[in-house]
C-alpha cells in the first residue's frame, strides 16, 4: 500500500470518526449547543480540555519553535504552561460558581453593564478569531503534505469538516469528538518521539533521552546538537537569551492570554459541580502534560536530525565540525522525506553558488572563503513535527498516524474557538442585549450560522496568515490577556472594581496592544518609507509586538484601578455577589476569634 493510501486511510477514519460521534451527540436543544447539557464526567471534560487548549501551534508548532531557536523559545512552554495553572487555579472554580458559561455573560453581570458586556464581546471575537488563523494555518499544513493537495484546498477541507461536526453537534459534540482527537493526537505525538529517542540515546523516554548520551557520538545529545550547530554558525542550542525583559514579558502575555482563554474556560461549565470543575483542571493539566515534557526532545531530536541530513559527516564522533561542515550532501542525493516537502513548497532549495551542494548554516556568518552566498535551504518552522517519522525513516503507519494527530490537534482547537464565537454572538449579543424573548430554536439557529460564518472567515484569513501557526497564537494570547483577563481577575477578586473602571481598562488593553502589534508588525498600510520595521531595533525598549500583551494588561488593571477609585463604588447587591463567589456561605463560621 502506498503512503498516500495510508495516509487518507488514517485521515479518513479519523474523520469518520469524528463525524459519526457528532450525529450521535448532536445538539437537541441550547443547553446541549453551549455547555454539553452539564453533565459531561470530569476525565471526559479534562480530556476534551487537553485536545480543546492543545492547538495546532502546540502540537505541530512548539516543538518546530524549539527546535529553531533552542532554550529561547522555551517561553511558548513556559507560558501556555503556567497560564493554564493560573487559569485552574484563580478562574476557572470562581467562574463556575458565578453561573455564567460565557465570558462576556460572567463580564455583563459581574460588571452590571450592557456596555461592558458588548466591549467584551469585541475582545473575545478579535482574540479568537486571531487564534482560529493559527488553527486554520496549521490544518493547511498538514493537509498539503498528507493529502498531496495545495495549502489552500487543505483549509478548505479542515473549514469543511470543522463546519459538519461542530454546527450540528454544538459543545456536546464538540466534547466528546475532543476526546477521540485527543487519544489520536497524544498517540500520532509520542509513538514518533519514542521512536527517534530509542535511534538517538536507546532511551525509549524521550524526556530522558534528551539528556542521555547520543549513541554514535558517545556525548550527550545536547552538547552534540551545540557542536553541529555552532559548527553552521548558529548560537548555542542551549544558550541564554539576551533581551532578559522581553522573554520575561513574553512569557507573561502567554500566561494571562492562556487564562483568558474564552474558549477553555466555557469547558468548565460542562461539568455537573464546582468540584468537577476543579477536578477537570487538574486532570486536563495531566493530559496536558504528556506532550509537554515531550515537546521539548521532540525539537532538539529533530534538529539534530535535520542538520545532520544535510551534513552527514556530523552524525558520529567528528574531530572537527567545521571541517564537516564544508561538505553538506549532494542535492541530487537528498532523502525522499525532503524530496516529498518540497512538493508543498515548505521546504525550498536555492543553489546560489551552482555546486549542487545544500549549504545551510546562519546568514550572519561570513562564509565567503568557501564560496558561499548565503544559506540555501529555508525550511518552515511547522513541519518538523510532522516529517519527523520520514526523517527517521519509520513505518508509513506511523506517518499516517501523525498526519491524523496534527489534524486533530488543529480542529479541535478550532472548533471550540469557533463555540466561543458562537456563543458571543447568539447567546450574549442576540439573546441577552438585542431580543431576549427569542425562542430557543431561533437562538440555536442563530448559533448555527454565526459558527458558519465564523469558519467563512477563519478560512479567509487562514488562507493569509500574518505568520506561522505559533506566532499567530502568540498574538492571539496577547489580545486575549491584555483584554479579558484583567477583567475577569478583578471582577472575581475585587469588590472595589466598578463598571466604569472594568470598560476603561479592557479598551486600555486592547487598544494598546493592537496599536502596538500592528505598528511594529507593519500591518498598517503606510507609505514603505515611513514603516517601523518588525526588527527588535525599531521595538520600544526591545519589547516584541509578541510580549505587548504584558503591557497591554498592566495597563489594563492600573486604568481600571484608577477609574474605579475616582468614580462609585458598585450597587451593594454586586459587592455581596463577589462576596457569596469567593467565599461559600457558612465559610470560617466555625473559626475561633
Amino acid at each position: 500500500m502506498s503512503q498516500f493510501a495510508i495516509n487518507l486511510l488514517f485521515v479518513g477514519a479519523s474523520f469518520a470518526l469524528y463525524i459519526g460521534i457528532a450525529i450521535w451527540a448532536r445538539a437537541g436543544s441550547t443547553k446541549d449547543f453551549y455547555v454539553a447539557g452539564g453533565g459531561v464526567h470530569p476525565i471526559t471534560n479534562g480530556m476534551a480540555t487537553a485536545a480543546d487548549w492543545m492547538s495546532a501551534a502546540s502540537f505541530i508548532s512548539m516543538a518546530g519553535l524549539l527546535a529553531s531557536g533552542g532554550y529561547a523559545n522555551s517561553t511558548f512552554l513556559m507560558g501556555w504552561t503556567g497560564g493554564y495553572v493560573i487559569l485552574a487555579m484563580l478562574l476557572a472554580p470562581y467562574l463556575r460558581k458565578f453561573g455564567k458559561f460565557t465570558v462576556p455573560d460572567f463580564i455583563g453581570d459581574r460588571f452590571y453593564s450592557n456596555t461592558a458586556r458588548f466591549v467584551a464581546i469585541v475582545c473575545l471575537i478579535i482574540a479568537s478569531v486571531t487564534y482560529v488563523i493559527g488553527q486554520m494555518t496549521g490544518a493547511g499544513v498538514a493537509f498539503s503534505r498528507f493529502l498531496e493537495v495545495s495549502n489552500t484546498w487543505g483549509i478548505w477541507i479542515a473549514a469543511l469538516i470543522v463546519f459538519l461536526y461542530a454546527v450540528f453537534g454544538g459543545m456536546k459534540g464538540i466534547t466528546y469528538t475532543q476526546v477521540a482527537q485527543y487519544v489520536v493526537l497524544i498517540i500520532a505525538y509520542t509513538i514518533p518521539a519514542v521512536f527517534i529517542a530509542m535511534q538517538l540515546t536507546g532511551n525509549p523516554i524521550p524526556m530522558f533521552g534528551m539528556f542521555s548520551t547520543h549513541t554514535e557520538s558517545g556525548i550527550p545529545l545536547l552538547t552534540k546538537l551545540d557542536e553541529v550547530v555552532n559548527a553552521l554558525g548558529f548560537r548555542d542550542y542551549t544558550a541564554d537569551v539576551d533581551n532578559k525583559l522581553n522573554m520575561v514579558l513574553f512569557t507573561l502575555s502567554l500566561m494571562v492570554g492562556t487564562a483568558g482563554l474564552p474558549h477553555v474556560i466555557i469547558r468548565f461549565f460542562t461539568v455537573p459541580k464546582v468540584a468537577d470543575a476543579r477536578w477537570s483542571a487538574g486532570w486536563a493539566l495531566v493530559f496536558i502534560a504528556l506532550l509537554y515534557l515531550t515537546a521539548p526532545a521532540v525539537g532538539s531530536m529533530a534538529r539534530l536530525n535535520l542538520a545532520t541530513t544535510v551534513y552527514p559527516d556530523m552524525a558520529g564522533q567528528v574531530e572537527n565540525y567545521e571541517e564537516a561542515a564544508t561538505n553538506p550532501i549532494l542535492y541530487e542525493d537528498r532523502p525522499e522525506w525532503v524530496r516529498t516537502w518540497e512538493e508543498t513548497g515548505l521546504i525550498a532549495f536555492n543553489d546560489l553558488n551552482n555546486d549542487g551542494r545544500v549549504q545551510m548554516y546562519n546568514d550572519a556568518v561570513d562564509y565567503s572563503d568557501r564560496g558561499w552566498e548565503g544559506n540555501e535551504l529555508t525550511v518552515n518552522n511547522d513541519i518538523l513535527v510532522l516529517a519527523n517519522p520520514e526523517i527517521a525513516n519509520l513505518p508509513g503507519w506511523v506517518i499516517g498516524l501523525i498526519a491524523a494527530g496534527g489534524i486533530a490537534a488543529a480542529l479541535s482547537t478550532a472548533a471550540g474557538l469557533l463555540l466561543a464565537i458562537s456563543s458571543a454572538i447568539s447567546h450574549d449579543l442576540i439573546k441577552t442585549m438585542i431580543n431576549p424573548k427569542i425562542s430557543e430554536k431561533s437562538e440555536m439557529l442563530a448559533a448555527r450560522i454565526s459558527m458558519g460564518g465564523a469558519i467563512l472567515l477563519a478560512t479567509f484569513l487562514g488562507l493569509n496568515p500574518p505568520g506561522f501557526a505559533a506566532q499567530t497564537v502568540a498574538l492571539a494570547f496577547g489580545i486575549a490577556g491584555a483584554s479579558l483577563f484583567p477583567a475577569l481577575m478583578m471582577g472575581i477578586f475585587s469588590k472595589r472594581m466598578n463598571s466604569k473602571g472594568a470598560i476603561c481598562g479592557m479598551l486600555a488593553g486592547l487598544i494598546s496592544t493592537l496599536l502596538y502589534i500592528f505598528t511594529y508588525l507593519g500591518w498598517f498600510f503606510v507609505p514603505e518609507t515611513n514603516m517601523l520595521a518588525n526588527t527588535p531595533d525599531n521595538w520600544i525598549l526591545g519589547i516584541s509586538p509578541l510580549s505587548f500583551g504584558a503591557i497591554g494588561a498592566m495597563l489594563n488593571f492600573a486604568i481600571a484601578f484608577a477609574v474605579s477609585s475616582a468614580t462609585e463604588e458598585p450597587p451593594q447587591e454586586i459587592q455581596d455577589l463577589v462576596e457569596s463567589v469567593r467565599y461559600p456561605k457558612g465559610a470560617g463560621l466555625a473559626v475561633d476569634h
